[in-house]
């Protein structure tokens, strides 16, 4: 039988004196003739530091962003399409701030709890039009940057060239949200729709 302890090693590690670490200290049986203990450091543990409020302190760098996002919502692309590349795109980069922001924002333009689960789903749901599965393709694909001749092309059939570009430029505006706000988080789960602007 497989034995697993465990120990919080915050006292001096031989090796490191400074590093706090949890070990575990498991009897393998598979090793047992050869090895009585195997020990594993699973994960550093330190507390986060304070970081910037991007927000208060980045205030003129943010207004270029600003400025893009006006430029979107005047964009011939749905406000509502928008939203769910915006949450899908931040689901790819596990943005906790953009998520919330955008699950609010796009139930306040009317979208569903349905569809909002279901889309990293998206490809075995029927809940999205042929319009936003190319966009959610083309929005998974920018993000990753492996853009392919088929995802271009079938993105192109459902947007006319001016939304083909808004669209491209709403998801790599998310995407430097997405990492500003990981970079800098500040204030998860405190949006308010309509916050700015």
């Amino acid at each position: 039988m497989k034995r697993i302890f465990f120990f919080d090693a915050n006292a001096r590690i031989q090796d490191n004196p400074k590093k706090k670490s949890i070990f575990f200290l498991k009897f393998c049986p598979i090793l047992k003739s050869r090895l009585s203990l195997q020990y594993i450091t699973i994960k550093t543990l330190h507390k986060m530091e304070h970081r910037i409020n991007v927000h208060v302190k980045g205030q003129d760098a943010m207004k270029t962003l600003f400025g893009i996002g006006a430029y979107l919502k005047k964009s011939p692309v749905e406000l509502q399409l928008l939203e769910l590349v915006y949450f899908r795109v931040s689901q790819i980069n596990g943005c906790a701030y953009c998520l919330d922001m955008h699950s609010k924002d796009a139930r306040a333009k009317g979208e569903t709890e349905q569809r909002l689960y279901g889309l990293s789903a998206w490809r075995e749901t029927p809940y999205y039009t042929e319009r936003e599965r190319a966009a959610f393709a083309w929005a998974e694909a920018v993000t990753k940057c492996e853009v392919t001749d088929a995802v271009y092309a079938e993105a192109a059939t459902q947007f006319s060239e001016q939304e083909f570009i808004d669209l491209t430029l709403a998801i790599t505006t998310i995407n430097t949200w997405n990492r500003i706000n990981i970079a800098f988080p500040h204030g998860v789960g405190t949006y308010k729709v309509g916050q700015f602007g």
